[in-house]
């Protein structure tokens, strides 16, 4: 028989060993690993699992084989239901596409998507709700859209083996009735996207300025001082003329306050942000942009992917942690999307008894080709980030093309561009990368930026 005094000493050994911390390692998604394939707008119409060239299976794999797969969701999925009403202003093409759909998204590997975008209320609060069904059918995790802004802004989260991801969507660019309001203890909030607007501010040298109080005098209003407000726009003395952007401060009080919780309930957090806006040229991220990605930085984000513009804009490393200012497009297939409203046929002269193909044909034709005729509108990357024990290591950046000048049955699809299309690519974004400090180098067709 266990002598007494062994035996008291047995339980008290065994709850030394329960009460002794796992070492982290035991745990791989603790283990700060992770790689991201993050990709731009998709605006997608058709079915994509039917393709298998192998350009189009090895971008698949690339989606596939990293810890997580992002891309903005640019489409509303719906079958025109009786909910779905277009509405008086849209991001222009009027979105849709079958609700099955959706699962091609899933079937490239992708496991989140920012629904933030100028397009996330063409159809009203019907084409947001029909969307949101078809996404979580499809197994995506989605944020940036919601019943009232406290849920359009809320993050979403994904489980990997790399760790918990949370993504947070928000948008710059939209019809002001698309923003979601706040709800209240006795009244509903408003169904909308997550925003972020800005202010902007008209610089004028001395003598602008003196003329522009002339002429506001001569019409009766009186102004005074080194800043002059007038029809929504404001005007600043300064040494020479411009103009500047800066976040609204509101919308950017509770984006910071969003990231800094989603941080302390995941080990990463990615904040993407749909944005047109430029500073002239439209490679150019707006000042705005450029502070609002330090900032959520500053709250915790891991990575920043920005979208909208249709071309790509420059990389920064801030803090050790990736802006992508623009990654462009992943699908571009807003001339097959099946019916338009009369306020779209009206805008370019087409009567009741027009259809759809002479739409897109007269919207072409009016725009000096628009689109169509723009090489850089079919030209992107997929950005892989790769973080190793919670640090950026490197990051690598697969060019694809999405088929410029094919015909409208075949543009817009994507898939890895070859050699040389590839290499021009990669050049136009370390160019447009150098201002932000950035050093991107070639290694056999793929862009590498390396950090550690």
């Amino acid at each position: 028989m266990m002598p007494r005094t062994a035996r008291s000493t047995v339980p008290f050994v065994l709850a030394l060993v329960l009460a002794a911390p796992l070492p982290a390692q035991q745990f791989t998604d603790a283990s700060g690993d992770i790689t991201m394939a993050l990709a731009g707008d998709a605006i997608i119409t058709r079915a994509m699992s039917p393709f298998t060239e192998p350009g189009f299976l090895e971008m698949r794999r690339i989606i596939q084989e990293a810890t997580i797969g992002f891309v903005n969701l640019e489409i509303l999925f719906h079958d025109y239901e009786p909910d779905i009403i277009p509405a008086e202003a849209s991001g222009g093409t009027y979105m849709a596409a079958r609700p099955e759909i959706a699962k091609e998204l899933a079937w490239f590997g992708f496991d989140m998507v920012s629904r933030a975008n100028n397009h996330t209320m063409d159809y009203g609060a019907g084409g947001m709700r029909s969307t949101t069904r078809a996404v979580e059918a499809a197994g995506l995790a989605h944020a940036g859209a919601g019943e009232n802004l406290a849920l359009a802004r809320k993050p979403a989260y994904v489980e990997t083996p790399g760790g918990r991801v949370a993504l947070i969507s928000v948008a710059s660019t939209f019809d002001d009735a698309m923003r979601a309001g706040a709800q209240r203890k006795d009244l509903r909030g408003r169904p909308g996207l997550s925003p972020i607007r800005y202010e902007r501010e008209f610089v004028l040298p001395p003598d602008g300025m003196a003329g522009l109080r002339r002429a506001l005098g001569s019409m009766g209003w009186r102004a005074a001082g080194d800043t002059i407000r007038f029809m929504g726009e404001t005007f600043i003395a300064g040494d020479e003329a411009g103009s500047r952007t800066r976040p609204h401060q509101g919308d950017l009080a509770e984006i910071v306050e969003v990231v800094d919780a989603a941080k302390r309930q995941a080990n990463w957090v990615i904040v993407a942000v749909h944005a047109h806006e430029s500073a002239g040229e439209r490679e150019v991220p707006a000042d705005f942009i450029v502070t609002f990605a330090r900032a959520v930085v500053d709250a915790g984000a891991d990575v920043v992917v920005g979208h909208g513009p249709h071309v790509l804009r420059g990389i920064e490393i801030y803090n050790g942690r990736p802006i992508f200012y623009s990654v462009g497009d992943f699908v571009f297939q807003n001339e097959t999307v099946p019916l338009q409203p009369a306020d779209n046929y009206e805008r370019y002269g087409l009567g009741p008894d027009a259809l759809p193909a002479d739409f897109y044909d007269r919207r072409e034709e009016r725009s000096g080709g628009g689109f169509p005729a723009n090489p850089s509108i079919w030209e992107a990357v997929i950005a892989v980030p790769a973080f190793e024990a919670g640090e950026l290591a490197e990051i690598r950046l697969h060019p694809i093309t999405l088929g410029h000048g094919l015909p409208r049955p075949q543009r817009g699809r994507p898939m890895l561009a070859g050699r040389e299309l590839g290499l021009e690519i990669l050049d136009r974004l370390a160019r447009l990368s150098e201002p932000f400090g950035t050093e991107l180098e070639i290694d056999d067709g793929v862009g590498v930026i390396r950090v550690r």
